[in-house]
């Protein structure tokens, strides 16, 4: 069962699409795109040409854990999307993971200003493996 993550952004969307098994994370690409309709039509291209079963959506808590506007746009950008693809989309607490990606890219020896591109994929590999993980009882 391919499961897709999705990092949504401002101007750029990352996402991240599990091997078949549901297991791995692999492929990766960023949409960008301020429009979320834009969006919307990117990543059911995306789900029609992977095979998606299930969508992930990282869910931006605030970090006392109550609900801000980031988050109130993901609900929206969840419902489009049942409601596009028809498949169920689980929303993930997401808190920290572009700081992680972040963190992961300059570990790696990549500057700011050029892994700004990749860093949106990597917090949606972020996302989706921290989801296999308890999904599959790993965590």
């Amino acid at each position: 069962m391919r499961i897709m993550a999705i990092d949504y952004g401002d101007a750029r969307t990352g996402v991240a699409i599990s091997d078949a098994m549901g297991v791995l994370a692999g492929f990766t690409t960023v949409i960008s795109s301020w429009r979320q309709e834009v969006v919307v039509e990117e990543l059911v291209k995306l789900v029609r040409e992977h095979q998606v079963e299930e969508l992930v959506l990282g869910y931006p808590k605030n970090m006392n854990n109550t609900r801000g506007e980031k988050a109130e746009l993901n609900e929206q950008l969840a419902g489009l999307l049942r409601e596009k693809t028809g498949l169920p989309v689980t929303l993930w607490d997401e808190r920290l993971t572009t700081v992680d990606a972040h963190r992961i890219l300059r570990s790696n020896g990549r500057k700011t200003s050029k892994h700004r591109k990749n860093v949106d994929a990597v917090a949606a590999t972020l996302i989706l493996e921290g989801y296999l993980g308890r999904k599959n009882g790993h965590l």
